[in-house]
């Protein structure tokens, strides 16, 4: 069980909610927050004050006042001419996120929702209720408003959910769990959908994935450094001291490990003088990728803890400011970067495929294959590596510099965070795939050169991968492979339970 409290969780509590299926609980503390919050909601709509988002419309017609009577058609209108999201849905792990995210975004208590609609989000996750959102339609700047629409309307028993493997009503799914839609109230349809959490659910999903693969890049980086007989003396710890990075010393120092006993490495001068930069510099590369994790953590764990919707209401009401918690700028940079940094582990993957199928860069059979010329052995898999490779220099290209004014100009900047995330992600499902690729080529050259040579930590994993992906004997569907290898990198935790055992 993890307690939500508006201030304190974390990417480690994320993954235990998403992956492990923690429920979540809210703390006392923040539900006394919110209950003071909401009766200065109440206060202002029983004063007549004109509040934006309480009292008045919304964007472009904040200037127009809203009677007491119509607060609760003005937030039933907000949520159904928002809701107008396109394209597939957002995958159900960040469906889930998005309802954690918000839950906790209005436990911090400076939204003005009662109680009861915190419960229901909390409810939906811990009964695996999760809303269908479609990916297309937020800017990224007024909050992720279209997708979050989308979230909140099966709280009022309208759209679908995800329910227990299947898509369906929401309304059915809240009979079967025996609950009755809600009504919002005054603030509550602008409070729901005036945030970042779109952009922040799907960062988290894919900060979480990258760093499993950022982990995996290095082992299988180590088995090709195994294939190529490298040269072990470039992650000499003295090296990585000198330039200071310590992202690039911890990668370094897990080359070390992972080949420690290697009887496939070399020392320089032994075999060649010197190795290719895409197995000299893995410390180099491999540890900017890692500092650029490490931003992306940061900015994420403060996002997962931020009010992001507006108004604010602070001293029980004394104080409503309007401001742009909302816009998504900050999340929006950190994704660009993360997919620009994650783009950089499928290059010099890519790198590495070649260095082992070209016969002019090796001394390994050309391509690895059984009868070179009858058969193509892996030719054409450095093939798809490159096209995931070219793919994701198009997808890398930063969104967060474009912005599109809207709401006739009072909206005149956005941060198209939510694309950025998408791409992001889109990019660690590529870089996923190139190192499928380069993993299995990897096993290929070492069966080659004899796996009995190998290191005690990199022959586990070359172990665990041959339990999956037999050896090249004859030429085979490939694609087959790739599959199993990708799914594999996926799912199987084996590569970081080595490194939390270094």
């Amino acid at each position: 069980m993890v307690i939500l409290t508006g201030n304190s969780l974390t990417l480690k509590e994320m993954d235990s909610i998403l992956y492990g299926c923690h429920k979540v609980a809210a703390s006392s503390e923040s539900f006394r927050r919110v209950e003071a919050s909401r009766k200065a909601v109440e206060q202002i709509v029983q004063d007549n004050a004109i509040v934006y988002g309480i009292t008045t419309g919304f964007g472009k017609f904040s200037d127009v006042w809203i009677h007491p009577k119509d607060v609760e058609m003005l937030q039933f209108h907000l949520i159904h001419s928002h809701a107008c999201g396109m394209g597939e849905a957002f995958p159900e792990l960040v469906s889930r996120a998005m309802l954690v995210l918000r839950a906790n975004a209005l436990l911090k208590g400076f939204s003005g929702v009662r109680k009861v609609v915190i419960e229901r989000l909390i409810q939906f996750v811990n009964a695996k209720i999760h809303p269908v959102v479609p990916v297309q339609g937020s800017l990224g700047a007024s909050g992720d408003l279209a997708p979050l629409a989308h979230l909140v309307l099966p709280l009022l028993g309208e759209g679908e959910v995800f329910y227990q493997g299947k898509q369906i009503e929401a309304s059915e799914a809240l009979k079967k769990e025996g609950l009755a839609p809600i009504t919002l109230t005054a603030k509550e349809g602008l409070a729901l959908i005036n945030g970042t959490q779109a952009m922040t659910a799907m960062g988290v999903i894919a900060y979480l994935e990258a760093e499993r693969l950022s982990y995996q890049a290095d082992t299988i980086s180590a088995m090709t450094v195994e294939g190529l007989n490298g040269i072990i003396d470039a992650f000499d710890e003295e090296i990585q001291i000198v330039r200071g990075y310590p992202e690039q010393i911890a990668v370094a120092k897990r080359m070390r490990y992972l080949l420690q006993g290697s009887q496939l490495t070399t020392k320089q001068g032994e075999k060649r003088v010197q190795d290719a930069y895409s197995l000299r510099c893995i410390p180099q590369v491999h540890g900017a990728t890692w500092q650029t994790l490490n931003y992306v953590k940061e900015k994420l764990e403060i996002e997962l803890n931020a009010a992001t919707d507006n108004p604010l209401i602070f001293d029980n009401g004394k104080k409503v400011i309007s401001g742009g918690n909302f816009h998504g700028q900050p999340i929006a940079f950190a994704m660009d970067f993360l997919g620009i940094a994650m783009a950089e582990l499928a290059n010099i993957s890519e790198r590495r495929i070649e260095r082992l199928v070209n016969p002019q860069l090796n001394d390994l059979p050309p391509f690895l294959s059984a009868e070179p010329g009858l058969q193509s052995g892996v030719m054409i898999l450095q093939y798809s590596a490159a096209s995931l490779v070219s793919e994701n220099k198009t997808l890398a290209h930063p969104a967060s510099v474009d912005s599109i004014p809207s709401s006739a100009n009072q909206e005149d900047h956005v941060s198209m965070g939510t694309i950025g995330a998408r791409h992001a992600y889109q990019i660690i499902t590529n870089t996923r795939r190139v190192l499928a690729i380069e993993v299995i080529c990897a096993m290929q050259a070492l069966e080659l050169r004899g796996p009995e040579k190998m290191a005690t930590v990199t022959k586990k994993v070359f172990d665990e991968g041959r339990r999956r992906i037999p050896a090249i004997k004859v030429d085979r569907v490939y694609a087959k492979d790739i599959l199993v290898a990708e799914e594999w990198l996926k799912n199987e935790f084996l590569f970081e339970s080595i490194h939390k055992s270094e």
